[in-house]
């Protein structure tokens, strides 16, 4: 039913004989207030566990009607109760309720504390709502077509944080009301530690204090969902409280090494996942002091990486390793542009910093710029037999090879511009990559006379040119260890005027001009997937879109 017909249902008119007049009053914000107080001050206890549940759930039920719509809705009934009135005041302590539940991840009460009695489907209320709700979103996820492999999504250890959670990001992701911004996006932008005392600006509404190192193990530790990927993202993109506590960190490797592992896993994970896991590095390698620390951290044994026994790597090592291997799956299956523009973005913030690269990860960017240039050299050879098939036959239209070589040489110069920052300003640093640069030198033989290289290459051509000159003076058959040390020594030898400098490589990301129109169907997806029990990838579905495309 339409939220107007819901709201009839909540409508209390009194009517007594011979009173003709109509006066009616209206229960559905007064029972949104209601389910504010029950989550927000009834203790947490066995008995109550699942009254917290039914109520969270009972605010996304109410909060659904999104699913109706194939456009995002940027006014409904119950945001407007939600967002002014009487509810208004509960918001602050409904946020930080909230992510409590999260940090606490309490498991569900043992058998015969339950208040309700247990249903064989693991029912409750959402469960109500995704069933009732199928019918109605068939006709959305069908209309273009669409069809998506479903796969059981995994089970639950607590679903009073995984309510919590979704109710947070639906919370978070209200569009602002025409005289007013959302409040519950104002309260996760602006709350602090509890260890800092210093007093809130009285411009800053619904402000409170969390303990952010509660906070911070618990989005170390649940990365594995879409859900906590998406919060971590929110609260580091908005909130400068969190994104500066976190980057003062000195243990940052449990929040990237789960972070690294969704990426690495790209082929099982949602392309959505994904992007947020990029963009969280992206956000990250922003930060000069990250882009330092993160080679000093020494890493053993990383069991999930499968390509290569890596022993012992630091953790900036790997994470040019893994998003490498990002860019080359996407080359080879998604071929997505933004997907490419972030994984570039992040190696580019940090190759002014690249420490002590291992031989691996070093080969590997020599590698990509190889995989690169044989691309390049393949649609250079289309365009021109092209060019030759059209002078003969001017009815054939042609592809459109130049489009095509733009996006390969915008992709080789980012990589040629990664290398010469690291060059430039960490040579020193990384015997591996200049060891890798020249067993592979002739790769780049075909760039230094290219218009669109010329400039970038001379660095490069210059490192090149001096250590292929000093391994020669010290005769043929060199083992690599001593290839190594005539580079060390090479290193100190170099002239640092020589190599001109360029402007710094620095990207920051910046959100979409209506981020709503990706972030909330994107999360009315995992609403209906944790309701459901199914897991369905967003980008299949194209949830509100009604493009046959």
């Amino acid at each position: 039913m339409s939220e107007e017909e819901l709201q009839l249902h909540f409508t209390y008119e009194e009517k007594s004989p011979g009173n003709y007049s109509s006066d009616s009053e209206d229960l559905l914000e007064e029972l949104l207030c209601c389910l504010m107080q029950l989550i927000t001050d009834i203790p947490l206890l066995d008995i109550t566990y699942e009254i917290s549940v039914e109520a969270i759930s009972t605010m996304v039920v109410f909060l659904s009607c999104q699913l109706f719509h194939k456009e995002v809705l940027r006014q409904s009934i119950s945001h407007k109760y939600l967002m002014r009135g009487p509810c208004l005041p509960y918001t602050s302590k409904l946020v930080k309720t909230l992510l409590y539940n999260f940090i606490r991840q309490e498991k569900p009460p043992p058998p015969g504390t339950h208040v309700f009695p247990q249903q064989s489907d693991g029912g409750g209320l959402l469960y109500g709502l995704a069933s009732g709700v199928a019918t109605g979103l068939w006709t959305v996820f069908t209309l273009g077509g669409v069809g998506s492999k479903a796969t059981a999504s995994p089970e639950l250890s607590s679903p009073l944080a995984n309510q919590s959670l979704l109710l947070l990001l639906v919370l978070a992701n209200l569009t602002d009301a025409s005289d007013a911004p959302n409040p519950y996006r104002q309260a996760i932008m602006s709350f602090k530690n509890t260890q800092d005392s210093s007093p809130f600006p009285s411009s800053i509404p619904h402000a409170f204090q969390i303990n952010f190192n509660s906070l911070y193990t618990a989005l170390c530790e649940q990365q594995t969902s879409d859900q906590a990927t998406l919060l971590l993202y929110t609260l580091l993109h908005q909130n400068s409280n969190i994104r500066t506590y976190m980057l003062a960190r000195t243990d940052m490797e449990n929040l990237v090494l789960p972070i690294l592992e969704i990426l690495y896993h790209v082929e099982e994970r949602n392309s959505h996942h994904v992007y947020m896991a990029l963009i969280i590095l992206l956000i990250l390698t922003e930060d000069d002091g990250f882009n330092r620390s993160i080679h000093e951290v020494i890493l053993k044994n990383i069991t999930w990486y499968s390509e290569r026994v890596l022993t012992e790597i630091s953790l900036g090592s790997l994470l040019i390793l893994v998003v490498i291997r990002t860019i080359q799956y996407n080359m080879t299956r998604t071929r997505d542009k933004y997907l490419h523009t972030n994984c570039l973005a992040a190696l580019a913030n940090m190759s002014a910093q690249f420490r002590s690269l291992h031989q691996y990860a070093a080969q590997r960017i020599i590698s990509l710029f190889s995989l690169l240039s044989k691309k390049h050299n393949k649609v250079l050879e289309q365009a021109t037999q092209s060019l030759r098939g059209s002078l003969s036959s001017n009815d054939v239209p042609l592809p459109d090879y130049a489009q095509d070589l733009n996006v390969i040489e915008e992709v080789i110069r980012m990589m040629l511009e990664i290398i010469n920052s690291c060059l430039t300003n960490s040579l020193h640093h990384n015997p591996n990559l200049v060891y890798a640069l020249l067993y592979k030198r002739d790769l780049f033989e075909q760039f230094r006379t290219h218009p669109s290289f010329q400039d970038i290459m001379q660095n490069i051509d210059l490192v090149i040119t001096f250590f292929s000159s000093r391994l020669l003076q010290a005769g043929a058959e060199l083992s690599v260890e001593r290839v190594l040390e005539i580079i060390k020594q090479g290193v100190i030898a170099l002239p640092k005027d020589r190599l001109k400098k360029f402007p710094e490589l620095k990207f920051k990301y910046v959100e979409e001009e209506q981020p709503e129109e990706f972030f909330i169907p994107y999360v009315w997806s995992l609403v209906y997937n944790s309701a459901v029990g199914l897991y369905w990838n967003p980008q299949d579905i194209q949830l509100f879109t009604m493009d046959s495309d």
